[in-house]
């Protein structure tokens, strides 16, 4: 049998919830990142994110590996290595830029995808009121960016692109959430050896193992796991709209447990952001 237009608009948003709890446990989860940063530093938060992400997923899914293919097996490395760069490149900014700042630079990313995918002439439209969005910020005379910080995020904008589309795949290459689970277990393995010397003893202090399980489960462990189910109800395209929410989550998130706060000028281009990847999506 063949679902009808109900069944497709019931899978949609059973997609567009998840998508949305995801965002919601990811920046709790940065906010709480970044209170440890002085002592675990970013690469050593992100080797406990997947370390620790791995581990929970590994108790609970149990998953078979004897008999999975090369190609699975590269499937799932290649989606581990994105997902363990996407998150250094994001920690890294985050260490120098506001929360807020960092995700709207981030979707560019996600919104970029959407512009290519949709190919009509509103396209542009969209992708120069994103670029006026990321001017105002860019250029806010109440606030000086640090410029490292700009790259990184804009090096996490393309590989959470390329993380859209890696999780898609991984999604159809296994069921259940063994692809996540393993793709976690290798982006773990690879940030590891930097994160203990960079970061030594200290990444072992019980409190800042604690942290670390909070901070894996917000934003690795839930996030993730509903993301991949979502891009099993939703196309690469609907999936970049949801996202486009991400910037607006993030500022509140860091004004209620970070205290920052963005001027207005800020605020408005991150509104033109958000508006041109929701108008692209929609176009």
């Amino acid at each position: 049998m063949t679902s009808g237009p109900a069944d497709d608009g019931a899978r949609r948003a059973q997609g567009s919830l998840l998508v949305l709890l995801g965002l919601g446990c990811q920046q709790v989860g940065a906010a709480l990142a970044v209170l440890v940063f002085p002592a675990a530093g970013p690469v050593g938060m992100v080797a406990l994110r997947l370390v620790l992400s791995a581990g929970v997923l590994w108790a609970l899914v149990r998953p078979r590996v004897r008999g999975l293919s090369a190609r699975s097996w590269g499937v799932a490395a290649g989606y581990g290595l994105v997902l363990a760069g996407m998150n250094i490149a994001f920690y890294l900014a985050l260490d120098r830029l506001p929360l807020g700042t960092t995700v709207t630079l981030e979707i560019l990313g996600p919104l970029t995808l959407s512009v290519l995918a949709s190919r009509r002439w509103l396209s542009a439209l969209w992708a120069g009121t994103a670029f006026a969005g990321v001017a105002m910020i860019g250029w806010d005379p109440a606030t000086e960016l640090d410029p490292v910080g700009v790259v990184f995020a804009l090096l996490a904008a393309a590989l959470w692109a390329a993380y859209i589309m890696m999780t898609r795949r991984t999604g159809q290459e296994f069921t259940g959430l063994i692809g996540l689970t393993l793709g976690m277990t290798v982006g773990g393995l690879a940030v590891a050896p930097v994160a203990v010397v960079t970061s030594g003893s200290a990444l072992f202090q019980p409190h800042i193992l604690l942290i670390g399980l909070g901070v894996a489960l917000l934003s690795s462990t839930v996030p993730y796991a509903l993301e991949m189910l979502a891009l099993r109800r939703l196309p690469p395209s609907a999936f970049a709209i949801l996202l486009a929410l991400a910037p607006a989550i993030a500022a509140g998130a860091g004004f209620l447990l970070l205290g920052q706060q963005l001027s207005v000028h800020a605020l408005l281009g991150m509104g033109l952001v958000v508006v041109a990847a929701m108008g692209s999506v929609r176009g």
